[in-house]
């Protein structure tokens, strides 16, 4: 080509000689650049990168070659050029080629597994939305056909990413239903806020569409998208704030190559500890939970996610003193964090020894070994209805607090001592969000308490990133409190899960306002009169501290505890508490 096809110049050039050379140095290239790892059929971006430079690598070496062998292996550098061009374009077709054939076999398999192709708006047109929509379109198999983008950025719109419209997010979706014959609404953007994405639902729900989004806006931000991910829309999504930023180095530092123990490993803010410091290489995970079926059940969780860390998981109750001694004797745990606690209000109204015995005298039990075993740090989940508490169980987590608290100044100890308090959490056991979910399942009513009653909510990862932070960060007798947002009323938590199930409101599903249970308040507070704020290093996290508790009073009421809680009537152990905990105003007796 070259020469215009006149063959009587290539005798100068050598041209077997400079075939010779040229075909080793390529196929070196592209080992080096990874070609020859790759399947032929997955053919992206830095695919045709790395061929790109794979060629050009060559070109360069053989074109030096000339320089160093002389006439031996001279080679045109318009010959270069055009060999370039043309192995570019050769092997990058056959990689397209053979992609398209992967990709009309995802279709085959789709048609012969009778799966119905829906029509889908991508709302958000950047680095998200267009990997997402670029992977539904090769992907006919997983039901979904891209046919435009939905962006606020105005230089976005009226412009074609894929060969699709970019149109900006109508007020009105029925019109884009009509026109495009959408059936479905992506979220892709990682930028777009829960209130954002609350309008977005309602206008395309009234607009008879159905919305998901890939996959939550706190995995966006981590960059996770998958297209298997790709779900309906939770109340998580409408509820969130902006994701937390921790500072993983610190509790790295924390965590790696130490002895961790949980206990209550069973429950939800258990579970995700174990899953959390698995992921950040302890020397061991200890799990600590009374029922075996929920302790099984993490375990093989955590297990099943291969971060490879050992895991020790034991059935005890943390009140039997003699096994939990024998416990860390043998572990010898360096971080504890105190998750085991009995947290259910109504119930815990008519049970209160139980409330006093597992969540105040078991946390007694725990920490004095804590600080016999020498461990360096010990954390306990604590609660905003420990403030001025007008339930058990808030009260026995105060006082759960108060033992805590009161060890950080115990002779001898070299432990550090610190509590954390945050409201519900969301999806946990026990909490709003099942409860609902079930009475919706059931075609309602949908039953709420009070219609002013507002509560204090995070997402339960979250809230155990920000338990790791405050371990990281303590330096003993702090009570830290975690920045939950703004109060949400249930009755509006109530009609948004009622709306995200695709029902009215109040029209297909009935709001029933039942009156508050026993021991609940209408609102939730922060901090005790008597507390004092202190900064962290960490904008999400508060910290309180007030005069600490003798440790001596404490010990004398822990040994009260041991002696009246199996003994007392209902409302004898309510005055017990109250005793003890002058903030505890009783709302029920039995």
């Amino acid at each position: 080509m070259r020469f215009d096809f006149s063959f009587k110049n290539l005798d100068f050039f050598h041209p077997f000689r400079i075939f010779l050379l040229m075909w080793p140095i390529k196929i070196i290239f592209l080992v080096a650049f990874g070609q020859f790892r790759g399947l032929l059929s997955f053919f992206h971006m830095p695919d045709l990168i790395n061929i790109f430079f794979a060629f050009l690598s060559s070109s360069i070496v053989v074109y030096l070659s000339g320089y160093m062998f002389g006439a031996y292996v001279v080679v045109p550098r318009g010959a270069l050029t055009i060999d370039l061009i043309l192995s570019m374009v050769l092997l990058c077709s056959l990689r397209m080629i053979l992609r398209i054939v992967r990709e009309r076999n995802y279709k085959a398999d789709a048609a012969a597994a009778g799966v119905k192709i829906k029509r889908a708006a991508v709302l958000g047109a950047g680095d998200i939305g267009t990997s997402i929509a670029s992977d539904l379109i090769a992907r006919k198999n997983l039901g979904l056909k891209p046919v435009l983008f939905l962006d606020d950025d105005p230089y976005k719109q009226d412009k074609q990413i894929l060969g699709l419209n970019v149109l900006p997010v109508p007020k009105d979706f029925k019109y884009i239903k009509e026109v495009y014959k959408v059936n479905r609404i992506v979220i892709a953007s990682k930028h777009i806020s829960p209130s954002r994405i609350s309008e977005v639902l309602k206008s395309a729900r009234d607009g008879g569409l159905k919305v998901s989004i890939v996959p939550s806006t706190a995995d966006l931000a981590d960059g996770a998208v998958k297209v298997s991910q790709i779900r309906e829309v939770e109340i998580e999504d409408i509820l969130g704030r902006k994701p937390v930023v921790l500072d993983s180095d610190m509790i790295d530092d924390m965590i790696k190559n130490k002895v961790v123990m949980v206990t209550g490993a069973g429950g939800s803010i258990g579970g995700e500890l174990c899953r959390q410091i698995a992921a950040k290489s302890p020397a061991m995970l200890v799990m600590v939970d009374h029922c075996e079926v929920q302790l099984f059940q993490i375990e093989q969780d955590v297990l099943g996610r291969g971060y490879g860390a050992p895991i020790k998981p034991v059935v005890a109750n943390i009140v039997n003193e003699k096994r939990m001694d024998a416990i860390m004797a043998r572990f010898k745990p360096q971080i504890i964090f105190h998750a085991a606690a009995h947290k259910h209000v109504p119930m815990m109204e008519y049970q209160p020894s139980e409330a006093l015995r597992n969540n105040s005298f078991g946390t007694w039990v725990i920490s004095h070994l804590a600080s016999k075993h020498g461990a360096e740090r010990f954390i306990l989940i604590s609660t905003d209805k420990a403030i001025n508490p007008t339930n058990v169980m808030g009260a026995s987590k105060r006082l759960a607090e108060m033992f805590v608290h009161s060890m950080q100044d115990m002779p001898n100890n070299k432990t550090i001592f610190s509590a954390v308090r945050f409201g519900n959490v969301l999806g946990s056991s026990g909490s709003v969000i099942p409860t609902f979910k079930k009475q919706i399942a059931h075609g309602g009513p949908v039953t709420v308490t009070h219609p002013e009653v507002t509560r204090y909510f995070m997402t339960i990862p979250e809230a155990v990133g920000l338990v790791m932070q405050c371990g990281a960060q303590m330096s003993g007798g702090e009570i830290f409190v975690l920045d939950m947002g703004e109060p949400v009323k249930i009755i509006n938590l109530a009609k948004q899960l009622i709306t995200l199930s695709g029902f009215r409101p109040g029209v297909d599903i009935e709001l029933k306002v039942t009156g508050l249970r026993p021991g609940e308040k209408l609102f939730e507070e922060l901090q005790h009169k008597d507390e004092s704020l202190i900064k962290t290093k960490h904008e999400r996290i508060f910290g309180f501290v007030s005069e600490r508790p003798k440790h001596a009073d404490m010990q004398k009421i822990a040994a009260e505890i041991a002696e009246i809680a199996d003994s007392k009537s209902v409302n004898e152990v309510k005055e017990f508490i109250k005793s003890k905990v002058q903030e505890y105003s009783p709302q029920f007796y039995d």
